[in-house]
Parts: structure tokens; sequence; C-alpha cells
């Protein structure tokens, strides 16, 4: 998810918009399939519909939004559960790559119109005076050199991350199968629960109650991090998630909790026609502890280490990069 909607207003939305313009670009010239869905927010209560419609009257100037009742919310979604729905936010600018497949047809992108060369199966042991090493055979000089090595803390610079505040964080993720007759269930669907998640949702003044609420009755959601979204991508399958689990250490196994957790959440909120699971997995993401929502440091003379996006990256990375260029 390319997701503007959960970035506060000034400088992060405005990076997430030219992410979003970026990853048009890209999509279109490398043939990556893209999908500009919007998002849908679902209230299925009244404290829920209160922080949509404290959202609405925030960012409805400055953001394509729109306050939806339950009849227009099933006009625009048919997945959005219609037991007990009061009303949705809806965001037109919200995008989806499928990132597994984006990621295999990048490279080549990259190395025809860029001339990027890849250097597959090998690590980057060590940087010094301008240089970099890979094992003990190969050694490569450069002027400018970038760190970006990701949940990585220990390869490159470990006594540098030692004494920064930033820390590892395991998500859990779904995927059902594909939807029959192929039927699409629209925009991006996410529960009241994604309105505690995003920084750009503390605007509305009864999200702390709001939030006093799920701690309250659904604390193990609150315990594991959990907020519940799904999107579609070109195939019909369905991707689900997430939680959040912080710690320098994590184990590799999924959680069945967890998962059933999000289904759980996930039926009260939305219905489909196929809730057979395809896949699951669980992966690791750099998350800075201090609240920043990014690392830029230059720990010697030429070499700059970028990391700490969070959860984020997606939406931020590539309007990131063009900062920080033009930063240097």
């Amino acid at each position: 998810m390319i997701w503007p909607i959960g970035q506060p207003s000034g400088k992060l939305y405005e990076r997430a918009l030219q992410s979003k313009s970026i990853w048009k670009q890209i999509c279109t010239e490398a043939n990556i399939w893209y999908h500009e869905s919007g998002s849908l927010h679902l209230a299925h209560s009244a404290d829920e519909m209160q922080v949509l419609h404290e959202l609405y009257d925030s960012y409805n100037k400055e953001r394509n939004i729109a306050l939806l009742n339950a009849d227009q919310v099933s006009g625009l979604s048919e997945a959005a559960q219609v037991n007990g729905l009061l009303g949705g936010l809806y965001s037109k600018e919200e995008l989806l790559v499928d990132a597994r497949h984006a990621i295999a047809q990048l490279p080549a992108y990259l190395n025809e119109k860029y001339e990027v060369e890849f250097l597959w199966g090998k690590c980057v042991s060590y940087i010094a005076d301008a240089t970099v090493y890979i094992g003990i055979e190969e050694e490569y000089e450069a002027d400018v050199i970038f760190v970006c090595s990701g949940v990585d803390f220990e390869t490159l610079y470990p006594e540098v991350f030692l004494k920064l505040p930033i820390t590892k964080c395991k998500l859990q993720m779904m995927r059902l199968q594909e939807q029959e007759d192929n039927w699409r269930i629209g925009p991006a669907l996410c529960g009241g629960l994604s309105l505690i998640h995003y920084k750009s949702f503390t605007v509305a003044p009864s999200l702390k109650k709001l939030q006093e609420r799920y701690q309250n009755e659904m604390s193990e959601y609150i315990d594991w991090g959990i907020h519940v979204m799904v999107a579609q991508n070109e195939v019909g399958e369905l991707t689900i998630g997430d939680s959040h689990e912080y710690g320098k250490t994590h184990d590799p196994f999924d959680k069945n909790e967890i998962n059933t957790l999000i289904t759980n959440y996930l039926k009260k909120i939305a219905r489909f026609k196929n809730w057979n699971i395809k896949e699951s997995w669980n992966g690791i993401y750099p998350k800075l502890t201090n609240g920043d929502t990014e690392l830029f440091m230059s720990p010697e003379p030429g070499v700059y280490i970028v990391n700490g996006l969070g959860g984020a990256g997606m939406t931020l990375s590539f309007g990131y990069a063009e900062e920080m260029i033009s930063s240097l």
C-alpha cells in the first residue's frame, strides 16, 4: 500500500504524494501492475463514526476525501460488512502495488534505464576510506556510499547502530485465495483499529477516547499491535494484516493466535466470497523508538546511513530519496 492517508499534513504528506507519483511513473515504464484503489475506513460504532467526522472536518479542504453514509459505502464496496455499518471515510489517493512482483521486476528496469549494476549473492562486509569491501576478494572505490541495510544492524557500522534509538518490528500477514468470478472488493478496506495506528489520525479530538475503549474491550489487539486492513491484487487475491511486535530479536514462527485475531476482526467489518488462506508469513522492519520518521546520518566522510522509515517504507521511500539526494 502506498498510503498518503496515513501521513500527517506537511512534509510527510507531501513526501507520500511524491512517492506515489514516482511509483506510477516506474510502474508504467517497467510494466508493473498498480491500481489507484483509494482507501475506505469503515465505522461500525458511534465513536468510530465520530472520529471519521472529525477527520473529514480536519482534512476535507486539502485532501481528496469524502464522508459516506452506510448506503454510500455499500455502493462503493460490496465487501463492506453491512451489519452495524454506520458509514466510512473514503480517500481517492491510495495506490496498490504487489510488492513481490514489483521487487522482482525493478532490477531489470533499473539496469536497462539507468545501467545500475547489481551484485547478487554477495555481502558488503566492510566500508573504509571511500572503499566498499565485498568478502575478501572484491573492493570498489566510490565517491558516495549509501548504507540502506534495513534490519541488519550488525554487519555494517554496528557500533553506530548500537547507540541509535532503533529497534525491529515483526509483523504477521496473510493472503487469501483469488475471489470467485473475478469479484473485486473496490478500495482497500480498514477497520476502526487502523484509526489509532496512523499519526495523521491524531488530529481527531475523540481518538483518545476511542483508543481507551479498545484498550478496555479488545486489550489483546492492543497488546499485539494489531490493526486490520485488506487490499486486493491483480489476480484477485486478498492481502490482510497485520500485527506489530517490537524487540531486537524475534523468533521465526508465526503465532496462530495473532492470525486468528486478525481474521476474526476482519469478519466483523468485511465479507468476501472466499476466505481460504493461501499463504501466511511474517516480516521484520526497522523502527525508530524516539518518534523520528527517518534516520539519515554520516558515520564517515562520503558514507551515509539511510534507515528507520518504519512501516511506511513503500509510502515514503521514493519521495525521501528525492529529498535526500537534493540535500546532498
